[in-house]
């Protein structure tokens, strides 16, 4: 574990006022954490904060909404990026899955209050309820056409929604436990989804049936990724011949994230095992980086760097906290991630310090989306946050 900086949550707001103050630390393995504060003295013209950082610590880059701070004595640094805007009112209560629009225009999310909702990205105003499953919705995503939404919940049904209308097109039943996670082939004309009941299947939208188990791992499928593999890659052949109503599978790793703490890929029209890679902990989810670099983050806080041309050992391990990684994106040359201590941030290979983004205090963040240089993340706390990259 490299050294960790950490800024209180609402650093944004205390350090507008003046004399106010943030609290501060730098956490390194085998060390005592170095603690310590930052103070406002005051606002420049055009409303920047003057901040002056307590012994130990160096602010070097400060701007409306970011602040870049090292700890020189532990060689570490991180710019914290503050939410552009939060959207409070758009559920009750915990929001665990969100997802934006292949346009930027809208949001879809769900909520540990039962509902399932398509809002404006821009303000967060409520534009749709999706009103169909039973129990708890456990992931939502737009098709590549923005205009439609598959869903995945605990009542074991896959459900394909019109964000236009709210009406629920197809169903899709099969699964016998909750759908934790899906993933879309290609345009949309297949989907994939994994379960509770330890099986990932591939679906044909058109007619609402199953084309075919592609996994059964006897363990619950947390996550899943679907990716070009790479040439060199040996997917394996099918043992019998695809369905005509099979589009796109070709050519295509599924990763599985697995509650046994195995990570397996998968040739998606093979359903030939690729690999299996066994970490520290449950894997909670999975992505692909290029046609061969892969990550997965696990319930103890690892995020592994896998080569699937050879995983018998990972590229790198990033571990910055014991809590479960939940969401994992790529991102320019590098990628994103949430924990279950409310952290979120972007490692990017050109930049020598790491980006936070600010603002749930210890809560969970579940899910992450990105649209251009808009991240937006969802909470325990009830709050979907906005964060605009171009203040960088």
């Amino acid at each position: 574990m490299a050294a960790v900086v950490r800024l209180q949550s609402d650093w944004d707001q205390e350090l507008r006022k003046n004399e106010g103050e943030a609290w501060l630390s730098c956490k390194s393995p085998g060390k005592s954490t170095l603690y310590g504060s930052l103070t406002c003295q005051g606002l420049s013209a055009d409303g920047i904060p003057e901040i002056r950082a307590s012994e130990g610590f160096v602010v070097s880059e400060v701007a409306k909404k970011s602040l870049l701070v090292s700890c020189p004595r532990e060689n570490a640094s991180t710019k914290f990026l503050a939410p552009y805007t939060a959207f409070c009112r758009i559920h009750q209560k915990s929001i665990t899955c969100l997802d934006i629009s292949s346009g930027g225009g809208l949001g879809v999310s769900t909520s540990a209050d039962g509902t399932m909702k398509i809002w404006q990205a821009a303000n967060g105003e409520i534009r749709r309820h999706l009103e169909g499953h039973v129990y708890d919705v456990n992931c939502c995503r737009f098709f590549p056409s923005g205009i439609v939404v598959l869903s995945g919940g605990m009542d074991a049904q896959l459900k394909i929604w019109s964000a236009e209308d709210a009406s629920c097109v197809a169903t899709f039943q099969g699964h016998k436990a909750g759908i934790l996670d899906t993933a879309i082939v290609d345009r949309g004309r297949n989907v994939v989804s994994s379960s509770r009941d330890g099986t990932a299947r591939l679906w044909d939208c058109g007619r609402s049936t199953c084309l075919g188990v592609v996994a059964d791992c006897g363990s619950p499928v947390n996550g899943i990724a679907l990716g070009e593999a790479d040439n060199s890659l040996n997917l394996g052949s099918p043992e019998k011949i695809p369905s005509e109503r099979e589009i796109g599978t070709e050519g295509k790793l599924l990763l599985l994230a697995r509650e046994d703490r195995k990570l397996q890929g998968v040739g998606l029209q093979s359903r030939q095992p690729v690999f299996l890679f066994i970490g520290s902990d449950a894997f909670n989810c999975c992505t692909f980086l290029s046609g061969f670099y892969l990550l997965a983050g696990t319930q103890d806080g690892k995020i592994y760097q896998l080569d699937v041309r050879n995983t018998k050992a990972p590229v790198q391990i990033i571990h910055r906290s014991g809590a479960p990684v939940f969401s994992l994106l790529p991102y320019k040359d590098g990628f994103l991630a949430s924990q279950g201590d409310g952290t979120c941030f972007i490692v990017q290979q050109d930049l020598d310090h790491i980006i936070e983004l600010t603002g749930p205090d210890c809560d969970p963040v579940y899910k992450m989306a990105t649209w251009e240089k808009q991240i937006y993340t969802c909470c325990r706390d009830g709050t979907v946050r906005r964060y605009q990259l171009s203040d960088l």
